[in-house]
């Protein structure tokens, strides 16, 4: 079996291809055929030893495949189940191991990489629009709106009858890209920094921050009052509590683990919700693939930020 495994944290660099002994599932895991495999943020900052993971580590990440195998205990998974979710460690490899209750049934009929967008990056999207209670006719302002998350949260707010969806970027490129999904308004990060052209953006009801850092802070200020904040990178950044207190502004931060923990509930009614916006055509994954060899080349198109949509390695043809 091949798998990636990180050697030193000097990210895409640090990455080797190598052959491994077949993982035996255990007791509660399902061993799967990986069909596809998800870059997120978090992939890049393992990859620069945010965490500091033992080396050499297999790093982990949403995955689509068919199960091969169950380990003792397992009920409800058998050979041959189409599913997707996330391996906590191992998903860069041909075969990996994950725990049946971070998996959710796949559709024979869904390319692999659209289902992978929808089973994550989908996810949370949704859960963060739905946290931030977003109304219809109210306005949105999305962080990072051409990556894997934020490209699908700008379909689905338009999807959810929001009357101004407000993209923003790193790059004015990909402004097309993003009005062609549904965005009424697309600004970059230089000129949310911009007082002159803050002043005359609208402010908003919404705001969904897939970037952190110093974007978090320039994109606060665009929160009209009583405006709520759903913070869902893990790439950090500062809210000001004083812009908090004279707007009333509300901030929640998203934690999936915590929802697939308390809220299982929540979780299972927005992937049923995101298959039926993925069947009827109002939610349409855009995907830059890659083959599964080349994952260091996609890494490095992450972390330069010039890709569209959701990043995917597939697995060659067997």
């Amino acid at each position: 079996m091949r798998e990636f495994t990180l050697h030193s944290y000097d990210g895409p660099a640090g990455l080797r291809l190598q052959d491994g002994p077949e993982p035996t599932p255990g007791p509660g895991e399902l061993l799967i055929r990986v069909e596809a495999a998800g870059l997120t943020p978090p992939l890049l900052r393992t990859l620069r030893g945010h965490g500091r993971a033992p080396l050499p580590h297999s790093p982990g990440g949403d995955l689509v495949g068919r199960v091969l195998a169950v380990g003792p205990d397992v009920t409800g998974h058998r050979p041959g189940d189409r599913v997707g979710g996330i391996a906590f460690s191992g998903a860069y490899a041909e075969l990996a191991l994950v725990r049946p209750e971070f998996v959710t049934p796949v559709a024979e009929d869904l390319p692999a990489a659209e289902a992978l967008a929808v089973i994550r990056s989908g996810l949370v999207a949704l859960a963060a629009l739905r946290t931030g209670t977003l109304a219809p006719g109210e306005s949105v302002l999305i962080t990072s709106a051409a990556g894997g998350v934020g490209h699908l949260a700008v379909q689905l707010a338009r999807a959810l009858g929001a009357e101004r969806v407000v993209a923003a970027v790193g790059s004015a490129a990909k402004v097309g890209f993003l009005r062609d999904l549904g965005a009424t308004e697309v600004v970059t990060y230089a000129q949310l920094d911009d007082t002159d052209v803050l002043d005359d953006l609208e402010p908003i009801d919404l705001l969904i921050d897939n970037a952190g850092g110093e974007a978090l802070a320039a994109a606060h200020a665009a929160l009209a009052p009583f405006g709520r904040l759903v913070v869902n990178s893990g790439a950090g950044g500062t809210l000001d509590a004083g812009t908090l207190l004279r707007g009333a502004h509300t901030a929640i931060g998203l934690a999936m683990s915590q929802l697939s923990h308390h809220r299982s509930d929540f979780i299972a009614d927005c992937r049923a919700a995101l298959w039926h916006h993925l069947a009827t055509g109002t939610l349409r994954p855009a995907c830059t693939t890659f083959p599964f060899a080349r994952l260091p080349e996609a890494v490095a198109l992450m972390e330069r930020r010039e890709h569209l949509g959701k990043l995917v390695l597939l697995a060659e043809p067997a």
